[in-house]
């Protein structure tokens, strides 16, 4: 297993590189009788990793294998998960067929790359299992004439941790990646599943989405305005990426809505708002509070803060609404994401207990 060179954390494997060992071996035996232990899969980037089947089953004209999907260092939720194809042979010319076993999903709602009533198979995992199988086929004399039938054990009850319920994905995980290597704490399945969200909340015509770093934020944004909840996206720490996809692909009104400590981050430029990769700087609270006329013992004292809400309750007891000068802040980095996409955005900071402290939106005046 390959590290990364900065970290020392090992790499790890897709859903979609394990779907794709497991029916190549499947299907190697189905022509031959005999299961490839390890089996070798070929990936983008010159990586040929080998998986060790973790079940195996010939049984007349089906074949099945499993392997144990290792996520590396990485906190995927899939990570031990035993990930199956069962291969058959399909009718002439039909090629590979996909079908959704147990615990994998199938597609309900339209916006995803795959068409409603398709397994949840992406299309990158796809090729690389067509591409595998031709060359199975090449290698023993086989058509290349599959159905190819996916399955994760335990897969519904995983999904139920995953954004796949509110993308319209029912019935399981879906099997992705794009170039079979999990980089550990990217949070690339977290990214595309935001992309995802949007995909899906413009499919449905919904002309205003959340960005939610939690799900406090996310019920106090419903009880503000009623969005359904696949208006709603799981955005966590990764501002970034629902702003810049936004600006791709626009929906005409965003609300942005988070505890003091993270947007306070967001007024300071940071897109990455993960307490490892950024930090509340009391030094910029302290230049809000300043330049919005606070008095300078006030101003101290912010600086000398220990968190956001130090900071936050200090400014409320003095009656200067921090809270409103950081929305107006977060709301100005945003807009600067976007550079002039058509997406009006409004912020809203909460604290703990989901109080709303500070709003800002294009007729808010912040005094």
């Amino acid at each position: 297993m390959s590290r990364d060179g900065a970290t020392g954390l090992r790499y790890g494997w897709t859903t979609g590189a394990c779907a794709t060992a497991a029916t190549t071996a499947a299907y190697t035996a189905l022509l031959t009788g005999e299961f490839p232990d390890p089996v070798v899969i070929d990936l983008p980037h010159d990586k040929h990793p080998s998986f060790a089947l973790a079940r195996e089953a010939l049984d007349g004209g089906a074949a099945t294998v499993g392997v144990v999907k290792d996520a590396g260092d990485d906190p995927d939720v899939t990570h031990g998960a035993l990930v199956s194809a069962r291969v058959t042979h399909g009718e002439p010319g039909t090629g590979v067929t996909f079908r959704a076993g147990e615990g994998v999903g199938t597609v309900t709602k339209p916006g995803l790359p795959l068409p409603v009533g398709e397994p949840a198979i992406n299309p990158m995992p796809r090729q690389f299992m067509r591409e595998h199988v031709a060359a199975v086929a090449a290698r023993h004399g086989g058509t290349g004439d599959v159905v190819v039938e996916i399955s994760v054990e335990h897969g519904e009850e995983l999904a139920r941790k995953t954004w796949n319920p509110r993308l319209g994905i029912l019935g399981g995980l879906s099997i992705l990646g794009t170039t079979g290597v999990v980089v550990p704490y990217s949070c690339s399945s977290w990214i595309d599943s935001i992309r995802r969200g949007i995909d899906v909340a413009r499919a449905a015509g919904h002309e205003h989405v959340a960005g939610c770093t939690g799900s406090t934020s996310e019920r106090v944004v419903t009880e503000l305005h009623g969005l359904p909840e696949d208006a709603l996206l799981d955005m966590g720490d990764f501002a970034g990426a629902v702003l810049k996809y936004l600006r791709r692909h626009p929906v005409p009104r965003l609300t942005i809505a988070g505890g003091i400590g993270k947007l306070a981050k967001l007024a300071d430029g940071h897109l990455d708002l993960h307490s490892g990769r950024s930090q509340v700087s009391t030094e910029s609270l302290a230049a809000l509070v300043r330049d919005a006329g606070g008095a300078p013992e006030l101003v101290e004292g912010v600086r000398a803060a220990n968190t956001a809400l130090d900071a936050l309750q200090q400014c409320q007891a003095a009656g200067l609404p921090l809270g409103d000068l950081v929305a107006a802040g977060a709301r100005e980095t945003a807009l600067g994401v976007l550079r002039g996409a058509p997406v009006e955005v409004d912020v809203v900071v909460i604290d703990r207990g989901g109080t709303i402290v500070g709003r800002a939106q294009r007729h808010l005046v912040v005094e």
